[in-house]
């Protein structure tokens, strides 16, 4: 059933005649008729009876208009759903590493959230990059920038990255490092000047900070996830001369939107606080 059909349903009982209902609806005379068939066709049923000028609806037609009434007053009521809501209303899917979502976003989340209840957002957390031609995401925020694509991207941040490695140990420390693939980041580039085998390759950066905070192993951490480990005196930190870049993408059809410009701002917000953190 369409819902503009169904319309015309209860817009021909109110008016009592096709034209009443063609001037109320805005909409042909001739297609109020004929959407009437189409419906009566679909259902098998006779809606309105010809009486003395003016259409009567049958009694299949007012079943009909029972639910139709329901559906227009659910209809009315998802309208009024933003007007019950302070500021902007949406569902933003955001992007990120695991560890993003988890050490920079989720922890300032509930005040983001509270102070906008028209909103809600959905965290999809992957080491994979979701594909942004497919619309698998509204916002994605990215630790490489990408070469191209049909979308909007901005800087959001650099990241200060720590080389870590235990003050005391017997012999080498055990030296962690992230996969090939990963072999353009700043932290691998580092880590190639230790000239050491790594003992540890992983993507996930928490079992990277685990080792360190074992006071075992070397690796390079980002700032959101090493606050801890940089007051711990049996370890020895070490600023690396680059930073991480951080890139957020937008879909382009969502630049303007407002609930996607309150959350965009929120998002920088979140990477400011943590590098003043």
């Amino acid at each position: 059933m369409n819902w503009d059909d169904l319309r015309i349903i209860a817009a021909v009982r109110d008016e009592g005649t096709y034209a009443g209902a063609s001037a109320r609806l805005r909409i042909d005379e001739t297609t109020v008729g004929r959407r009437l068939s189409r419906i009566e066709r679909a259902l098998g049923l006779r809606l309105f009876e010809a009486a003395d000028g003016v259409r009567k609806p049958t009694r299949q037609c007012e079943a009909v208009l029972a639910h139709v009434e329901a559906m227009a007053a659910h209809a009315a009521e998802i309208g009024r759903v933003g007007e019950s809501l302070a500021g902007p209303v949406g569902r933003l899917r955001i992007a990120s590493t695991n560890t993003v979502a988890e050490e920079v976003l989720s922890p300032r989340a509930s005040d983001f959230l509270r102070v906008n209840p028209g909103l809600t957002l959905q965290f999809l957390t992957s080491s994979e990059n979701v594909k942004f031609s497919r619309w698998e995401a509204d916002l994605a925020i990215r630790l490489r920038k990408p070469d191209k694509g049909d979308f909007a991207i901005s800087k959001l941040s650099d990241i200060k990255l720590y080389y870590f490695e235990p003050v005391a140990t017997e012999g080498e420390p055990m030296l962690c490092a992230y996969p090939d693939e990963l072999g353009a980041i700043p932290e691998m580039q580092f880590l190639r000047t230790r000239k050491a085998r790594a003992r540890c390759v992983t993507d996930n950066v928490r079992v990277i900070r685990n080792l360190i905070r074992a006071h075992q192993a070397a690796g390079v951490l980002p700032e959101y996830v090493c606050a801890d480990l940089l007051g711990d005196r049996r370890l020895r930190a070490t600023l690396l001369p680059k930073r991480r870049d951080v890139w957020l993408l937008v879909q382009n059809h969502l630049k303007r939107d407002a609930a996607t410009r309150v959350t965009i701002d929120w998002v920088r917000a979140c990477f400011q606080d943590m590098s003043r953190a």
